[in-house]
């Protein structure tokens, strides 16, 4: 039996998006998001992030700082009782030409092979178009847009990350 997941993007829907977020004192976490994820995985599913970092690649930060930062929020995660299975991230300037920057899907069809996933019964949380579009390129056919301003392509649209509660069953 395949496995079912959640696949979260990172900034915007893990923590607030202040802007090439790099540093442990400048990262915060949203509100609701611990909640969130305690009550999918309660229902089964594996989580997964699934990030555009291309501050690595505009030098902002270096790919350490990433780790540093990544492993730092895993282990915030632990404290709650809450597994990320992996991060997928793309280091890669959004003009570049790599399969793993989102709208493509090489970061989430990754998973799907390395972790034996549903994609049919299977989500992703993002808070960008770019976000959806990678979900529907990996056929992941459910996806929230999380974000104020609305996306009539995401499958369903929210603007409090607790309303997902109410949508993932």
């Amino acid at each position: 039996m395949k496995n079912r997941a959640v696949f979260l993007d990172r900034d915007g829907v893990i923590n607030e998006d202040d802007g090439y977020i790099f540093k442990i004192e400048d990262f915060r976490f949203k509100e609701g998001i611990f909640k969130l994820l305690s009550y999918l995985q309660k229902l089964g599913y594996k989580l997964f992030v699934v990030t555009n970092q291309s501050g690595i690649a505009r030098g902002y930060y270096n790919e350490d700082d990433f780790l540093k930062l990544t492993d730092w929020m895993i282990k915030e995660f632990k404290k709650h009782s809450i597994n990320i299975e992996k991060v997928y991230y793309c280091p890669h300037m959004p003009d570049s030409v790599c399969s793993c920057r989102k709208p493509k899907p090489g970061m989430i069809e990754e998973a799907i092979k390395e972790f034996d996933l549903d994609t049919r019964n299977s989500w992703l949380i993002g808070d960008k178009p770019s976000d959806i579009e990678a979900a529907k390129n990996a056929s992941i056919e459910n996806h929230i847009y999380l974000n104020d301003d609305n996306f009539g392509g995401a499958k369903y649209s929210v603007k409090d990350i607790l309303d997902i509660i109410n949508i993932i069953k």
